[in-house]
C-alpha cells in the first residue's frame, strides 16, 4: 500500500485530489503485481511501473467495465421479459389472466402473449369433461314411497372466468344442486312412473341442472340414474303386488281365451247352419226344377211319362237298398216284375 512519501517520490502531477486516495482495488492490484506489461505480456507490474504507466491520468478517467455490465443487464432483462411474455396453453386448458389483481383476459390453446410484470396467470382451468362422484340421495315419490336414487353427472367448463370468480368448490356445488333437483323431480312422480319412465326423468333432471348451473359457466353434458333402491318392506309389498297383477293378467287372459273359443264355436255353428240351409235351398230348387220338368213331361206325354217316372223311382230305391252293407233280404211286391217290365218297355219306347 502506498504512503504519501511513495507518491511524492514518483513526482506525480497535481490532479486536484490526493493520489494516495486511490481505489482500494487498484491499490491491491498494484501492490500484488497482478497487471502484466502490455508490451511483453509477461512481466508483472511493479508499483513503480504502475505509477509510471498511469502518470498524468486521473483515477476517474480510468476505463471501467460499467458500460458492458449495463448492456449485459439490459440483455438479460429483455430475455426475461420475452420469457415472461410468452405463454403456451395446452389444448385441454385455458388460462385466466389477471392484471393488478383484476380479471384481464382468458387465454385459449396455443401461443399467447401477455405483458410481463403486469399480467399473471391466476388460474389454469381444464376444459375436459369431468364426472362427479356417484351420489346416493333419499327421495319420496308422489305416492309416499321412500326410494334411494344413485346418480351420476358429467359436465365441462365453458366459461372459465365465470367458473373461477363465481363459485369456489364447483364439484360440491353441482352435487348439492343435483341432489335437490332429483328430490324435487322424484316427488312429482309415482313409484311406477319412476321405474318405467326413467328416460323422461333423466331428461327433466338434466334440463333443470343446466338451468341452475348456467351462471357458473358450466355445461352439463350427461346425467344418469344408475339405480333406484327400495327398502325391504316396500320391496316385499311390490313383489306381492306384482304377483297379484300377474295372477290377474293370467285370469284375464284365460277368460279372454274362453270367450274367444265360445265366439269361434258360435261362429262355426252359424257358418255350418248357413251352409246347411244354403245346401237345402239349392236341393229344394233342384227338386222343384225336377218336379217342374216331370210335370211338364207328364203334361206333354200323358200317362206314359208318369208311369216312367214312377218306375224310375222304384229302380233307384232298389239300388239304394241293394247298396247297403251286410246280408240283406229284400221283399218285393208281387207285381214288382210287372213294374220292371213296364219300365223297360217305356224306356225302350223313348226316343
Amino acid at each position: 500500500m502506498w504512503s504519501r512519501e511513495d507518491v511524492a517520490a514518483q513526482n506525480l502531477p497535481d490532479m486536484g485530489k490526493p493520489h494516495w486516495r486511490m481505489s482500494p482495488p487498484w491499490r491491491v492490484i498494484a501492490a500484488q503485481g497482478l497487471f502484466h506489461d502490455p508490451a511483453t505480456k509477461k512481466r508483472p507490474y511493479t508499483e513503480d511501473k504502475f505509477a509510471e504507466h498511469f502518470k498524468g491520468i486521473h483515477m476517474n478517467q480510468l476505463p471501467l467495465p460499467g458500460g458492458s455490465i449495463v448492456l449485459i443487464l439490459l440483455a438479460v432483462f429483455i430475455v426475461l421479459c420475452a420469457y415472461l411474455a410468452v405463454r403456451i396453453v395446452g389444448q385441454s386448458e385455458k388460462f385466466v389472466i389477471e392484471r393488478f389483481g383484476r380479471l384481464h383476459s382468458v387465454l385459449g390453446p396455443g401461443l399467447n402473449l401477455i405483458v410481463p410484470f403486469l399480467d399473471r396467470v391466476a388460474h389454469r382451468v381444464s376444459i375436459l369433461e369431468r364426472q362427479l362422484p356417484n351420489a346416493t340421495q333419499d327421495a319420496i315419490t308422489k305416492d309416499n314411497v321412500l326410494v334411494q336414487i344413485d346418480t351420476s353427472v358429467f359436465y365441462r367448463i365453458n366459461d372459465p372466468a365465470r367458473t373461477v370468480y363465481r363459485i369456489r368448490d364447483i364439484d360440491s356445488a353441482i352435487a348439492t344442486t343435483v341432489a335437490g333437483i332429483v328430490r324435487a323431480e322424484i316427488g312429482k312422480m309415482e313409484l311406477d312412473d319412476v321405474q318405467s319412465n326413467r328416460a323422461q326423468l333423466i331428461a327433466r333432471i338434466k334440463e333443470s341442472v343446466e338451468d341452475a348451473v348456467d351462471d357458473w359457466g358450466i355445461e352439463v353434458t350427461r346425467a344418469e340414474i344408475l339405480d333406484v333402491n327400495l327398502d325391504d318392506a316396500t320391496r316385499n309389498a311390490m313383489l306381492q303386488q306384482l304377483n297379484a297383477e300377474r295372477s290377474r293378467r293370467a285370469q284375464v287372459t284365460e277368460a279372454e281365451g274362453k270367450k274367444r273359443a265360445v265366439e269361434l264355436h258360435a261362429d262355426a255353428e252359424l257358418y255350418s247352419a248357413e251352409q246347411i240351409a244354403k245346401a237345402r235351398r239349392i236341393q229344394a230348387d233342384a227338386e222343384a226344377y225336377a218336379t217342374g220338368v216331370v210335370a211338364k213331361a207328364i203334361k206333354e206325354n200323358g200317362l206314359e211319362a208318369a208311369q216312367y217316372q214312377v218306375a224310375l223311382k222304384q229302380v233307384e230305391a232298389l239300388q239304394v237298398l241293394g247298396a247297403g252293407e251286410g246280408k240283406q233280404t229284400i221283399v218285393l211286391p208281387a207285381d214288382a216284375v210287372d213294374v220292371f217290365r213296364d219300365a223297360f218297355t217305356l224306356l225302350k219306347g223313348r226316343p
